[in-house]
């Protein structure tokens, strides 16, 4: 109980007024943490928990999500703050009650993810590391996008499945692939965008007005086709939202070959996360990117 009284009186400070809560209700959410409703009857909060040692997690959600709320293109829930209590880390975001796309709901989020992505930074990832899942993803500036990506995401990831003992030929091209990079990206380097990171169609929703809302973010700064790859690797969202993108800010041609890797990425994080039911697919990939760039 210790922990859920901390966590209302970090809420009063952080919101300067009183709030005495009812019995915190379970809420569907993610694998990774657990979600709950806490409300005092007037306002409700979105609260994830997860162990103290993932404090850190939490705190760069805390950032990304500001972050994102900053162009105020799309909704975005607020964070309302951070701590760690009785051996739990939690977040506290402002709770979004969820509705039905209105008409030209997908559409508004197309051209609100193109603003987004508008937001613009001088390097290639953040000022701080986050993770994806919960798998860490380290966000170090760098002024060139093939490299960062190489060696901070493709690269990671594959060292990470050879400590995960998913090796074998599969992997050897992976680490090929991370050598001839460059061939992907003749002709096309990307600015500097502002990503949610891992928008896929479970953080994407809607609220009671219709309009769309976005969560569970993992943002750096990257090439924007990455979080459009990952709007279609579990199942593509309604045209709508791609032709209204398109016209907000037409994707380059060579987007078709570079969907492959950008996908990769997280079907790598999903084999070092949940176990060798993607290894399959990831060596699928590589094939078809290798035979690309020859």
């Amino acid at each position: 109980m210790d922990l859920w009284m901390d966590i209302a009186a970090e809420i009063e400070r952080t919101r300067g007024r009183p709030f005495e809560p009812r019995t915190p209700e379970p809420v569907g959410g993610g694998c990774i943490n657990d979600a709950h409703r806490l409300s005092d009857g007037r306002t409700d909060y979105f609260v994830k928990l997860n162990t103290a040692a993932r404090l850190p997690m939490f705190e760069a959600e805390a950032a990304g999500l500001a972050l994102l709320r900053e162009p105020g293109a799309v909704r975005v829930p607020a964070p309302v703050c951070t701590g760690a209590s009785d051996g739990r880390a939690y977040l506290v975001l402002e709770f979004v009650p969820m509705g039905r796309p209105a008409a030209g709901g997908w559409a508004r989020l197309g051209t609100g993810l193109a603003s987004v992505h508008g937001r613009t930074g001088e390097r290639f990832g953040w000022n701080r590391d986050n993770t994806i899942g919960s798998t860490p993803q380290p966000n170090s500036p760098d002024d060139d996008w093939v490299r960062f990506f190489a060696r901070q995401r493709l690269g990671l990831q594959l060292d990470l499945a050879a400590e995960n003992a998913h090796g074998g030929r599969w992997l050897d091209r992976g680490y090929h692939l991370v050598e001839v990079l460059d061939g992907l990206f003749t002709g096309y380097r990307p600015v500097p965008s502002l990503l949610h990171g891992d928008l896929w169609s479970g953080n994407v929703d809607f609220d009671e007005t219709g309009a769309p809302v976005i969560f569970d973010p993992a943002v750096y700064f990257g090439d924007r086709e990455s979080d459009l790859a990952m709007t279609e690797l579990f199942g593509r969202l309604p045209e709508a939202f791609y032709a209204a993108y398109e016209e907000a800010w037409p994707v380059d041609s060579g987007y078709r070959s570079r969907r492959n890797l950008y996908q990769l990425y997280h079907i790598l994080n999903h084999l070092n996360l949940f176990g060798g039911g993607y290894r399959g697919a990831a060596a699928r990939l590589i094939d078809a990117l290798l035979a690309e760039v020859g």
